[in-house]
């Protein structure tokens, strides 16, 4: 495949060809330029595919009739009420997921990392669903999964029994929710997490609503022992709202920690709370992403899949304004996971995966400011999507 006359990132002009499903060479643009595939792009922005490195496939309700949000005063009732709402949802985990992965992939996601709830209520169902869901779609997208204690791991009789079969069934990373917030035992939930990463030689993604000194400290002990295991650059810490909410002292004490111990920040930078503050963090070295969370579920009526979208919302909510700044915003969904999360292979130069996107403008910049229509998806150098639209018929 070649793709001509593509604007790339640093806003030269080129011609992209594509062989075995690699980037084979980037050149200066040929006006007679010939391939069996060729698609002119007539100066559209080409890019790597986005990656959303932090999504809940088994609670979306894509696809669905709507199901009226329950508000929460805490994160405890929020999940309480949620226990309750997942029931109502008529559509199956499997086709809520694959009406969320079409809506992902259409907008130029290739790679994602979903959460799914292990507790007493669901055991292992929605892993297997997922499971099932990610051999389906793997000619379209990666999907990593995260075992998910959403109702704790101490506060839930069994959680670490079901969160150890979870990774033998296959998931392939642990998960772990506020250990003093929500089980009000750090040490016990923090022991057991890192216990099972050990075992199974897997990675770490802990959500971390808790804020302030409390969390802060959570996140230095997460460090500690992210070092102690030697689990550098496999420690994901989801939300840390803390770190928009320390002292000067203690954040800088903690950015620190997190740095040497290479553990990562996702942020899907909601409102209403405090969020971790991309630029200072990255002064200390920590890295960073963006993700989109939860996407029209019981937490949250909103989301459409659109990392251009989330890009947006973070560059808002972080007053990223100057053209360096949303060139920044869109790192966060494109190589700064793909650092996160130690993909390799990724970018866009010789030699790397052919995952790519080709956005209907000419500037990130502008991709960034406007969202823009995504005109061709390729997973491998094979089309996933056009104009919207998925192909429908999987590859082999």
């Amino acid at each position: 495949m070649l793709l001509a006359n593509a604007t790339l990132p640093d806003g030269r002009r080129a011609d992209v060809h594509i062989v075995d499903g690699r980037i084979a060479s980037i050149e200066e643009p040929r006006s007679q330029s010939s391939a069996p595939d060729r698609r002119d792009l007539a100066g559209a922005l080409l890019l790597p595919a986005f990656i959303d490195g932090h999504i809940h496939l088994d609670k979306t309700h894509m696809g669905a009739p709507l199901v009226p949000h329950v508000p929460g005063e805490s994160v405890r009732e929020r999940i309480a009420a949620e226990r309750v709402a997942r029931h109502a949802v008529p559509l199956p985990v499997e086709a809520r997921a694959t009406n969320l992965l079409r809506r992902l992939v259409a907008n130029g996601t290739t790679r994602v990392r979903s959460h799914v709830d292990i507790d007493n209520d669901v055991k292992l169902a929605n892993l297997e669903a997922l499971l099932a869901v990610r051999e389906r779609w793997r000619p379209w997208v990666d999907i990593e999964i995260v075992a998910f204690p959403q109702s704790g791991v101490m506060s839930e009789p069994g959680a670490p029994d079901l969160l150890d079969a979870a990774l033998a069934a296959g998931a392939d990373l642990i998960g772990g929710l506020d250990p003093e917030g929500f089980d009000h035992d750090v040490p016990g939930q923090l022991d057991i997490v890192f216990a099972l990463a050990e075992k199974y030689g897997k990675g770490i993604d802990i959500h971390l609503h808790d804020g302030g000194e409390t969390g802060g400290a959570e996140l230095r002990d997460i460090a500690s022992r992210t070092e102690a295991l030697g689990l550098q650059g496999r420690v994901v810490v989801s939300h840390a709202f803390s770190l928009g909410d320390q002292s000067p002292e203690s954040f800088a004490r903690t950015a620190d920690a997190l740095a040497r111990a290479g553990v990562a920040i996702m942020t899907s930078s909601p409102a209403a709370v405090p969020v971790p503050p991309v630029k200072a963090l990255r002064r200390h070295g920590v890295t960073l992403f963006a993700a989109s969370d939860n996407i029209r579920d019981c937490w949250s009526p909103f989301g459409n899949g659109d990392m251009l979208d989330r890009a947006a919302i973070v560059a808002s909510r972080q007053e990223f304004y100057a053209n360096d700044d949303l060139r920044l915003a869109l790192d966060l969904a494109t190589i700064e996971p793909a650092r996160a999360l130690g993909i390799t292979g990724y970018g866009l130069a010789p030699g790397t995966a052919a995952d790519l996107v080709v956005i209907d403008t000419p500037s990130i910049e502008e991709a960034v400011i406007n969202r823009p229509p995504r005109k061709l998806v390729l997973r491998g150098g094979v089309v996933a999507a056009e104009n919207g639209v998925v192909a429908e018929a999987l590859p082999a």
